[in-house]
């Protein structure tokens, strides 16, 4: 319960008006229970002409009301009014204007109850619309190395089935929280004043009661957190199938897939089902639960009754009403304390994306930077990743104006480098500075708008082409975009389909060639206009026609901007103002195209082999 009511402190307060009315609704609903089955009592008297109901009673001015005396003037008046109704109008008539009553209470009592489970609905959805806004904000705001660690598919399940399962078993019990309490509270109340001795003997089995519910659900939580993981491992295979299904179909292996989900599929389905199996225990036990305690009130309650000591026939059946409105919400209870381990498991999955320390943020009083005047300078630069480490002593200057090119072999710490500019990637020894300012001292935001990105895969969305191509840039006009998608060598393909720029371009630019992918990929970064560009092996996955257009619309962006270039192709490299050759993480050489040749070192045998 201290897990549970840490959620709603966290998630709830803005709901505080709503929080109000239910409670209020819910005080509402319970005062006009009471009342309504009270009418139950009269009826009685006037139906089996019961000794007590039908003496002649004299009635008691309500200003003589006290603590003491509340059951005896209250019984004395009512039983004084129905015999006075008797007496005018007939038992017959009395019965039907009593029904009345009671039939008007309960129309209170009913719309009071569904004016506090409706009041309850928007905290229900609105805390679920929240943790899904935290949870996706949450993904946009932390950094690169977060999800090298974790699978998307375990990412999407966190948002789409624990967020469910926290809708339907946390916030469920929302209601149960801010309505079984009070009817609890009123109803027991009610009993202590109608039989304190009949109650009293009634509350030695609730703790046994509670007890035998909280051994079945003990073990629910942990049970969960299992499902939810192999729930995640499912999702994560469907992530992997959808990118990977050109592969699959190419090695005839759709019957391997199959079979591998097949087997987290059935693994999911038969933890599911031992929850789900030890869940439905909770209704037919507190039914059985709830009938062994009414037999043994009835009993000691008919031992009351047939010794007359101090509680009539229609009391005690009153007395029985009041006690099973109160059985059934304290089964809501149990049934809560199956489902709030589930959601809190769900919970706990979600809180690891929540509560994930993000490293890379704006400094206390950060530094603000609108242009790049000087230089980018890496200062004896290590980074690693984990224990591995990635780069050793690095120190680079990069004028401004300049085109500087790393190559080496896969692995040997080109991407990181480049990563470490715009702070994807702190580093763990060494700095980072632009015009001389460090850029952990930088806005983060002030210091990406100075970067632009074409990396080798284009990474768009599924959206227009005028808005994949405008995505990093505030109020773009169409002509802005047009002129940067000519510089692009995209203005051509771009207008021959159907509806120009208003057309999608499909899920991750799907329809489009790899080489019409990487040219608005292009007009994007020229639309930014960024002073520092990063190239990240940008042609490498190009045949030679889409390269050649490529390279051009590169060379076009590239002039007057700063240009760090990851290069596998060495012919694009050529015109570089330096060539850096990285080798397990340092650099072993540096100088130009032609001088790195003459120097017949690494770069020599990179070139040889290329050739």
């Amino acid at each position: 319960m201290r897990e549970f009511m840490k959620v709603l402190r966290r998630f709830v307060p803005p709901y505080k008006k709503y929080l109000m009315l239910t409670v209020v609704f819910n005080i509402l609903s319970a005062i006009l229970n009471i009342f309504s089955f009270a009418a139950i009592i009269p009826i009685l008297n006037i139906l089996f002409q019961t000794s007590d109901g039908m003496r002649e009673t004299d009635f008691i001015p309500w200003n003589e009301l006290t603590m003491n005396n509340c059951t005896e003037v209250v019984s004395n008046n009512v039983n004084y009014f129905v015999l006075d109704l008797v007496r005018d109008w007939g038992a017959t008539s009395t019965l039907l204007i009593i029904g009345l009553f009671l039939a008007f209470m309960t129309f209170l009592k009913t719309g009071a109850y569904f004016l506090s489970s409706a009041t309850i609905i928007p905290i229900r959805t609105g805390v679920v619309r929240d943790i899904r806004n935290q949870l996706y904000q949450k993904i946009t705001a932390l950094p690169l190395g977060f999800f090298s660690e974790e699978r998307k598919g375990d990412i999407i399940a966190r948002m789409s089935g624990d967020v469910q399962e926290i809708e339907s078993s946390i916030m469920s019990s929302l209601d149960m929280l801010f309505k079984n309490p009070i009817l609890i509270i009123a109803y027991f109340t009610t009993l202590l004043i109608i039989s304190w001795q009949l109650t009293l003997f009634t509350i030695v089995f609730v703790p046994i009661f509670g007890w035998f519910m909280g051994v079945v659900g003990r073990k629910l939580k942990q049970k969960s957190i299992k499902a939810q993981g192999l729930w995640s491992d499912t999702m994560s295979q469907v992530e992997e199938t959808l990118g990977g299904l050109r592969i699959i179909k190419a090695f005839n292996a759709e019957e391997k897939m199959n079979h591998r989900f097949d087997e987290v599929n059935s693994a999911y389905r038969n933890d599911i089902m031992r929850v789900n199996i030890r869940q439905s225990m909770a209704h037919p036990m507190s039914e059985f639960l709830g009938t062994v305690m009414i037999v043994i009130v009835l009993w000691f309650g008919g031992t009351l009754v047939l010794n007359d000591m101090a509680l009539s026939g229609p009391t005690f059946i009153y007395y029985l009403v009041m006690l099973y409105s109160i059985i059934n919400p304290l089964k809501e209870f149990s049934k809560a304390s199956y489902n709030i381990p589930k959601g809190l498991a769900s919970m706990e999955r979600v809180d690891k994306i929540l509560l994930a320390e993000n490293n890379i943020k704006d400094p206390e009083n950060p530094k603000h930077i609108d242009s790049f005047e000087h230089q980018i300078e890496f200062r004896n630069v290590s980074f690693k990743y984990g224990e591995q480490w990635v780069l050793r002593d690095i120190n680079l200057t990069i004028e401004k104006g300049k085109t500087i090119a790393l190559v080496g072999q896969s692995g040997s710490g080109k991407s990181t480098l480049v990563d470490l500019i715009p702070r994807y990637y702190d580093v763990q020894q060494g700095e980072v500075l632009i015009d001389g300012i460090n850029v952990k001292d930088l806005g983060v935001h002030d210091l990406r708008k100075l970067i632009g990105n074409v990396n080798q895969e284009a990474i768009l969305f599924n959206d227009t082409f005028f808005n994949n191509i405008s995505f990093g840039v505030e109020n773009a006009t169409l002509e802005d975009v047009e002129n940067a998608a000519r510089i692009a060598n995209a203005h051509d393909f771009i207008m021959a389909s159907e509806q120009g720029y208003d057309t999608s371009i499909g899920d991750r630019g799907g329809r489009l060639s790899g080489g019409q992918r990487q040219r608005i990929s292009i007009a994007r970064a020229i639309l930014k206009n960024p002073p520092i560009l990063i190239l990240d092996e940008a042609t490498s996955a190009l045949d030679t026609e889409s390269e050649r257009l490529v390279q051009d619309a590169l060379e076009r962006l590239m002039k007057t901007r700063t240009t760090v270039a990851i290069a596998h192709r060495l012919s694009t490299i050529k015109n570089a103002d330096e060539i850096c050759v990285l080798h397990e993480g340092r650099i072993v050489e540096r100088g130009t195209h032609d001088g790195l040749l003459a120097h017949d070192g690494y770069y020599k045998k990179l070139h040889d082999m290329q050739s």
